[in-house]
């Protein structure tokens, strides 16, 4: 079994309020969760407006498979968000 994690860091200048910012993560990840079928929440600077950080995981029987599927997510979430992707890491463990 293949493991592939990925945090993303998202610069969102317009979002003023915590509130503006929850509702952008929710939607995000429900976005993300039904069309890859990956896990996906909000794991780092919870109380700062502008930046989200966003970690994911994907289960796969291949390591290509993996990577493709968090390729796939990084390119959805960059066009699905007016947001600035500023920093991604990625990790595919073999399980």
């Amino acid at each position: 079994m293949i493991i592939g994690t990925l945090i993303i860091k998202i610069h969102t200048p317009w979002v003023h309020s915590l509130k503006e910012k929850r509702m952008v993560v929710k939607s995000l990840c429900a976005k993300v969760k039904n069309k890859f079928n990956v896990s996906i929440a909000e794991v780092d600077e919870q109380d700062i407006h502008q930046i989200t950080v966003l970690g994911l995981t994907c289960t796969s029987g291949e390591t290509s498979q993996a990577d493709s599927i968090l390729d796939h997510v990084i390119n959805f979430i960059e066009g699905n968000t007016e947001g600035e992707i500023i920093e991604t890491r990625r990790e595919i463990i073999q399980v």
